[in-house]
């Protein structure tokens, strides 16, 4: 149990990196989406 808490602590700065960087990657999808919905229904 020990080993499991420090191989966490160890990888969570680069797992809050990696996590902030797909929340980012998500984010810009959902708007490219929204703006070829938004511009599909004007036209």
């Amino acid at each position: 149990m020990n080993t499991l808490q420090n191989i966490v602590l160890v990888a969570w700065d680069n797992g809050i990196l990696m996590i902030g960087v797909f929340a980012l990657v998500v984010i810009i999808l959902i708007a490219a989406v929204m703006a070829l919905m938004n511009s599909g229904k004007k036209s």
